[in-house]
């Protein structure tokens, strides 16, 4: 969490990118505050998103940040100066719909993280579905260090890693480097950060050459499955891998299988 100044808003909150493949990067642009999710922040980030909810050629998304650090989380002068159960239960409803926004998305989000990912910022990471840092990165859900037990960060968290390791950094409040938070799983790759931008579009690369349509699928279905019991999960990935077989894109990809040649997906035709 980060005690943040408030900025004029000569710039915009988040500053979106879309190159001709439809990777679209979304920066948080307040690079003095952290990039703190503020109220304008969240609401600027949910309207980002919902744009791209509504662009059918966007294929990935990136959320990456401006200056030193990825997210410092809320905004603590805000909420000090809005001091009631109801503003706080609004801010955190918003943050909380940010969050599955991008977990509904059909398109990859991958957090590209620099510096410190902390609080709600550590929750942005978790709720990527995919993740990229640098080797200087640290992570935290440090609420409780000032008397605030992360509760919405805990959800994400606990969701990505063990439970005993989620509690302990959330009753701790301590930082975990890059490489340790590959090895509970918050992130998926870390790279020295001049490989940075090179490893995530690595990853972007990877993606975008796989057919949008299977992989909204597949995204859509590995989070149902999830909250779900096994039987009940096996029941609904057989009956979408039935529909996706029906999907041009799986019977095209089959049928280059077995006649040895190189898929041709929809939109290379």
């Amino acid at each position: 969490m980060q005690v943040a100044e408030t900025l004029p808003a000569t710039e915009p909150y988040v500053i979106a990118d879309r190159d001709a493949r439809g990777v679209v990067r979304l920066t948080l642009n307040r690079p003095r505050q952290f990039n703190a999710l503020s109220e304008e922040m969240l609401a600027a980030l949910q309207a980002e998103l919902d744009a791209v909810a509504a662009d059918p050629q966007a294929r990935v998304v990136i959320i990456a940040g401006q200056g030193k650090a990825f997210c410092a989380g809320h905004d603590l002068k805000q909420m000090r100066a809005n001091s009631s159960q109801e503003y706080y239960e609004e801010l955190f409803a918003r943050c909380s719909q940010v969050m599955l926004t991008i977990q509904r998305l059909p398109q990859p989000v991958i957090a590209r993280v620099h510096g410190i990912a902390t609080a709600a910022g550590c929750q942005l990471v978790a709720m990527c579905d995919l993740a990229v840092a640098a080797e200087e990165a640290t992570f935290a859900v440090s609420g409780i260090n000032v008397g605030l037990f992360c509760s919405t960060p805990g959800v994400a968290l606990s969701r990505n890693i063990g439970r005993k390791a989620a509690f302990e950094m959330l009753v701790t409040g301590e930082f975990i480097d890059a490489h340790t938070a590959q090895a509970l799983g918050l992130v998926n790759r870390v790279v020295p950060a001049t490989d940075l931008d090179a490893e995530v579009q690595r990853l972007t690369d990877a993606i975008v050459a796989r057919p949008a349509e299977a992989i909204a699928i597949g995204k859509s279905l590995f989070y149902r499955q999830i909250e779900m019991g096994i039987a009940d999960a096996y029941r609904l990935a057989g009956e979408t891998m039935a529909c996706n077989m029906m999907e041009p894109c799986a019977q095209e990809g089959i049928d280059a299988f077995i006649e040895k040649r190189r898929p041709v997906w929809a939109p290379d035709k």
